[in-house]
């Protein structure tokens, strides 16, 4: 079974997303415009299938990285949610209970041994 397809994004948790996001366009060229987040589009090894990968901030007191204890949040692309989702359960990985499926795809997580949560995330685009 193929697992993580590639990075889906980076979140970091900041004091203040928006002037954040504006040292970044500054001083590195990202171009978020007026969002604390950017996302990159690229080709996939299937050029008819389009690829793209999330940089964003999120504030500092969100509990959306809960119950994860680090600062940031790295989302890995997925080709098939529920089949790694099962096999993480059997290995004996923490996984989150909940999930979500959105039009942009299906959202699941897990945290890794030093309590950092990760976002697997299975977008539309990557069906073929």
């Amino acid at each position: 079974m193929e697992r993580v397809t590639g990075i889906g994004g980076v979140f970091l948790k900041a004091k203040d997303p928006e002037k954040l996001a504006a040292w970044y366009q500054k001083h590195l060229g990202i171009p978020f415009g007026d969002n604390p987040w950017v996302t990159f589009r690229w080709k996939n090894n299937d050029p008819a299938v389009p690829g793209s990968t999330v940089f964003s901030f999120f504030k500092n007191d969100t509990t959306y990285f809960d119950p994860g204890t680090a600062p940031f949040m790295i989302n890995f692309r997925v080709a098939d949610l529920d089949s790694l989702i099962e096999t993480l359960k059997l290995e004996g990985v923490q996984v989150e209970t909940k999930s979500d499926s959105l039009e942009y795809g299906k959202f699941g997580w897990c945290i890794d041994p030093e309590g950092n949560k990760i976002e697997l995330w299975e977008p539309v685009d990557e069906k073929l």
